[in-house]
């Protein structure tokens, strides 16, 4: 019983000690024991314990001025470790890069990762502009071009949980009403390409393609991404380059269409 008591404990730490590391953020990049402790529900002297662990391993690492702590170079080491290893980050690479300088805009490939779209990889042009779409930013599918893009080729069974799990609206072009994104995703998927219009921040547009792999299932999107003032989505040169850019990613892949 002792042995199990024991076992339990240390999962139970390890699960904390993840959460922790998971609540640091682009927007939230350093935190007090204090925020931390609140933000988990757990006691300070736990995450007191918890982040002197993780800094002993490099993983988080202390402002003596602040006080606050922020995620250490370990994490960076093992970002480069996952990311230089995806065979779609080694194939898109190039493929990325010459979209953006045909299009002045950032260029992004994005991964369907449960009911959240993941942007594994991003190329920013020389003007970019702040958006939500780090490395490994979630974001939500049915607001965002590469998001209705992958799901727009997903069972429906996912399509209904997404739905199901409610629309939320985060800015008056967001699509909330169920019926009206059924018909979204099913003209994206015949005309495999998707546009989002300030549908998740203001003022920032973009055009996503599918990325095929060797059996053709759609997993990634290829995405461009800019201002509303810079970047017509609709303008046919501007899907083109995206679609063939979606092509010859896939092509890397192993998918070919006979």
């Amino acid at each position: 019983m002792e042995a199990k008591n024991k076992q339990d404990y240390l999962l139970s730490s390890v699960k904390n000690a993840l959460r922790l590391l998971q609540n640091f953020s682009i927007e939230e990049p350093e935190k007090k024991v204090t925020e931390l402790a609140s933000s988990l529900g757990l006691g300070k002297s736990t995450v007191s314990r918890l982040l002197a662990t993780l800094a002993s391993e490099g993983f988080v690492s202390k402002d003596p001025e602040t006080q606050k702590y922020r995620l250490g170079l370990t994490i960076l080491n093992l970002n480069t470790i996952i990311t230089s290893n995806l065979e779609i980050n080694r194939e898109a690479q190039p493929v990325l890069q010459r979209l953006v300088d045909e299009t002045g805009e950032t260029a992004h490939i994005a991964v369907l990762d449960g009911m959240s779209v993941v942007y594994l990889n991003k190329i920013q042009c020389k003007h970019p502009v702040q958006i939500l779409t780090h490395i490994g930013r979630r974001n939500p599918l049915h607001c965002t071009s590469s998001g209705k893009m992958i799901l727009a080729h997903q069972k429906e069974e996912l399509i209904e949980q997404v739905i199901e799990q409610g629309l939320h609206k985060y800015t008056p072009n967001t699509i909330t009403d169920p019926e009206v994104l059924r018909s979204t995703l099913k003209t994206i998927k015949e005309q495999e390409h998707a546009i989002s219009v300030e549908e998740l921040l203001e003022g920032v547009t973009s055009v996503a393609s599918p990325v095929r792999d060797y059996t053709g299932a759609v997993m990634y999107a290829v995405s461009v991404i800019g201002p509303v003032h810079r970047m017509n989505p609709h303008n046919p040169s501007l899907i083109y380059k995206v679609k063939r850019a979606s092509k010859e990613i896939s092509e890397r892949l192993g998918y070919w269409k006979h």
